[in-house]
């Protein structure tokens, strides 16, 4: 019988061959039986994720990541992108800083959340962080460093809280209401930017751009 779903280690964690072929609710079945039988194996992993074999959205990524999570005790830390730009790009954006600020406290590790988060509730972080699900309209998420959403951002990013002009936010889908980066604020009304694909929120000049996350974009952004 032929294996839909293969799990092999990597350097940074596990990688996941996907059936191409088949209906994407047997492939959930099938990843799901998969990660039950290997949970012992794993059993509060934290680690990096690669999928392999099959062109996923970002619906399809959540839905993946959202299986795997509930059907083993994995810390899924990020989802790397088999682009190799990409790939270096959420690399270097998830490392932690060295930074310190005036007290000699360190900002810039990393944070994961896992989760919806919906109206009124608020994620703070002191450096960057990860949301594994969506982020609802009246949600607000605070960060001093970088935010990256494994989902849809519908509502308030505050990135690089303290004035820190060079983060980010990144997301699977992004319709926010608000993004501020550093000091400066933009507001979008909750309309999709740009329709599908992983897209980057940057601070430029004084002003907030947003566009598709590609090579090209990677390249121009400025990390400090």
């Amino acid at each position: 019988m032929r294996q839909t779903v293969i799990i092999k280690g990597n350097n940074y964690g596990l990688s996941v061959f996907l059936d191409p072929e088949i209906p994407m609710d047997k492939l959930l079945e099938d990843i799901t039986a998969k990660f039950r039988d290997s949970a012992k194996f794993f059993r509060g992993a934290k680690m990096a994720v690669t999928f392999e074999g099959r062109t996923l959205t970002p619906e399809e990524t959540n839905q993946i990541v959202n299986t795997i999570c509930e059907n083993s005790e994995i810390d899924i830390s990020c989802v790397i992108d088999t682009d190799k730009a990409r790939e270096a790009f959420f690399r270097r954006t998830l490392e932690e800083e060295a930074e310190e600020e005036g007290d000699g406290k360190p900002v810039g590790s990393g944070q994961f959340y896992k989760g919806t988060l919906r109206s009124g509730q608020v994620l703070e972080a002191e450096g960057n962080i990860v949301i594994l699900g969506d982020v609802n309209p009246g949600a607000r998420i605070v960060a001093k460093g970088n935010i990256i959403v494994l989902g849809t951002l519908r509502g308030t990013a505050i990135a690089g809280l303290g004035g820190k002009k060079h983060a980010i936010v990144v997301a699977l889908e992004m319709e926010p209401i608000q993004i501020r980066i550093g000091d400066v604020t933009a507001r979008t009304g909750g309309h999709h930017v740009f329709e599908g694909g992983a897209q980057i929120a940057y601070l430029d000049f004084g002003k907030i751009y947003i566009e598709p996350l590609c090579k090209e974009v990677i390249d121009e952004v400025s990390f400090r």
